[in-house]
């Protein structure tokens, strides 16, 4: 078993595409590993995110006149973005897909999307196959069951893949708090979709701006 550990291992920004599976009302409905609109706060977190380090990201769906369109939490992110809709279950066996990553030129590839246990670990077991570098969001995808989720995490960590949680990506495409553009996007995103930690930085911002009472001798 080789191990992913180094320097290079980590995600750069320059080097990673996001690919966005099925973020569907269909399977949002039967997501039970997660509470469905905190499924639907990361994902837009990462795509605001990928956005801001001008990450590809690329959007696609699966039959979506049955199964509804992209939350537009993700869609809003990217106007004018070309969804790409597929009938294949296994994202890359779709070559609309495929190619769109390969012209990216990229081979850190990132992956979320529903469910866990199907169209992200399919797609995730068989780049890894073919030589790429695959990291999985995971709380930016979900499944049918808490057993569901894990058990596909298991396998696909087994098959080679990175396992990290959205902000962990951001974090790791920051890097560096001296990439102050970045820096200032990222900031934005973490204060509208990290929870407490968003507040606490605007907490933060009025302490700071705020004048200190007066003291009389």
């Amino acid at each position: 078993m080789s191990f992913r550990n180094g320097l290079a291992s980590l995600l750069r920004p320059e080097d990673s595409v996001l690919v966005l599976i099925d973020h569907q009302p269909y399977q949002l409905a039967n997501v039970n590993s997660h509470e469905p609109q905190m499924v639907i706060n990361n994902t837009a977190g990462l795509a605001k995110a990928a956005k801001a380090f001008d990450v590809p990201t690329i959007l696609t769906s699966v039959v979506a006149e049955r199964g509804g369109l992209l939350f537009p939490q993700i869609t809003d992110v990217f106007p004018g973005h070309k969804v790409i809709d597929r009938t294949f279950i296994n994202t890359w066996q779709d070559r609309k897909v495929v190619d769109a990553v390969k012209a990216t030129g990229r081979k850190q590839l990132v992956i979320a999307g529903l469910w866990t246990e199907v169209c992200v670990a399919m797609p995730a077991i068989q780049a890894l196959g073919e030589g790429w570098d695959v990291t999985v969001v995971t709380d930016a995808s979900g499944a049918v069951s808490v057993e569901a989720h894990e058990v596909a995490i298991q396998r696909m960590i087994a098959a080679g893949a990175n396992m990290m949680t959205w902000l962990a990506v951001a974090a790791e495409w920051q890097r560096d708090w001296a990439r102050t553009e970045q820096a200032a996007k990222l900031t934005e995103v973490v204060t509208q979709h990290a929870g407490g930690s968003g507040i606490a930085f605007l907490w933060e911002q009025q302490l700071l701006n705020t004048p200190a009472p007066s003291t009389r001798a």
